[in-house]
């Protein structure tokens, strides 16, 4: 697929439960290695008692909130946010625990068991629900991402497979770093993950476009608008294989410059 599938495509065809079901199968509580690797990135990184604070906000959060979980203990306040009426519909059905909303508890009993047990994974869900504040549209595209909400900069921001699908191509990139940035205080900390090498992928019967980034284009992107990358990890691709084309999941952190 060559053709940029832009905000009113996503809008129109991006079907959240088709989402959950292609990506994240969770049947048998099992964890799939993708979802394994960047669970234990994100637990560390948000145990090191480097990345906290009071406010965390997610760009781009889709129908999912695995990424949430170790997030939660590092942060008093979550807010999340995207770009679609559907995926913030699914995201709200997961915080009142409507019946008929997607079942996380095998993820959550997995982060669970990456930090020690410390409590249970009920105990975990409740924590996440009662941290995030707001649901919010988001448009990475726009200087104020949230628009037309006005926030304090926030301490955090996080990230998850969400600029390969919303650029069309580097320049875009840049600037939507560039306006996430605009969320975050000075020497705050951004996390990302996300896929290298990217071309495609599929939810159901429709394609989307996703834009091919290298380590080298995202640091050289992220260092040329005054962040300090201070980790960078990636995963060879095993799964979704038949559905999406890229190479590499990565994981990475960086300060912004005070």
């Amino acid at each position: 697929m060559s053709e940029f599938t832009g905000p009113d495509f996503y809008q129109k065809n991006f079907d959240p439960k088709a989402y959950l079901a292609m990506y994240y199968p969770l049947e048998g509580g099992t964890v799939h290695e993708h979802l394994q690797f960047v669970l234990k990135r994100l637990a560390r990184i948000f145990s090191s008692g480097k990345v906290k604070g009071e406010t965390i906000i997610d760009i781009g959060t889709g129908p999912t909130i695995y990424q949430l979980l170790s997030a939660c203990e590092a942060f008093n306040n979550v807010i999340v946010s995207d770009f679609t009426d559907k995926n913030r519909e699914e995201l709200k059905a997961w915080l009142i625990n409507q019946p008929g909303a997607f079942d996380w508890s095998p993820v959550v009993k997995y982060v669970c068991q990456l930090e020690g047990n410390r409590i249970s994974w009920t105990e975990k869900e409740d924590r996440l629900r009662k941290a995030i504040k707001q649901v919010l549209r988001c448009d990475v595209m726009q200087n104020n991402p949230l628009s037309p909400v006005v926030l304090p900069q926030v301490d955090c921001i996080l990230s998850c497979l969400c600029l390969e699908g919303a650029c069309k191509d580097v320049e875009a990139y840049v600037t939507a770093l560039k306006n996430i940035t605009n969320l975050l205080k000075p020497g705050g900390y951004l996390v990302l993950t996300g896929v290298l090498g990217s071309h495609y992928y599929m939810v159901g019967e429709v394609w989307f476009s996703g834009l091919f980034l290298t380590e080298d284009i995202i640091k050289e992107s992220l260092s040329g608008i005054g962040y300090i990358v201070e980790n960078f990890e990636t995963s060879a691709k095993q799964f979704w294989k038949e559905v999406s084309g890229f190479s590499d999941f990565f994981v990475l952190f960086a300060r912004r410059s005070a």
